[in-house]
């Protein structure tokens, strides 16, 4: 399930979740390393033409990523009470190159950053519920 897919299903549910990973610029991912052990690194979640992006650096997670997608995101979270919610997704990560959104990505990244990236940097399409 693509993110448009998720709004169409869940409005409310969906619009809450953008607000979480949105608040901050940053989410937690779960990816599963090499050995089978969790890895937990910030990655830069955003949206572009109903697609869930997450933005990583050239990072062990995005090689994480290409060799086992199955991974958990986590919106960032700074009250221990939970005051402003919190917002968990399973799923897979798909890389765009292979999806055809890498315009869809520089278009966003230019919005919300107001710059371009620089070179193809890894990025993941995220697919819930995979």
């Amino acid at each position: 399930m693509i993110w448009r897919d998720f709004e169409v299903a869940a409005p409310q549910l969906a619009g809450l979740g953008a607000e979480c990973l949105l608040r901050t610029g940053l989410a937690i991912v779960a990816t599963i390393r090499k050995d089978g052990t969790p890895r937990i690194d910030p990655v830069e979640p955003f949206f572009s033409r109903g697609h869930l992006l997450l933005g990583m650096m050239r990072s062990q997670k995005a090689i994480d990523l290409l060799r086992d997608p199955h991974c958990l995101l986590h919106s960032s979270i700074s009250d221990p009470g939970g005051s402003e919610g919190e917002f968990k997704l399973r799923g897979r990560a798909v890389d765009i190159r292979d999806a055809g959104l890498w315009e869809g990505y520089r278009q966003a990244y230019a919005e919300r950053w107001k710059g371009t990236p620089s070179g193809r940097v890894p990025l993941a399409h995220f697919l819930a519920g995979h």
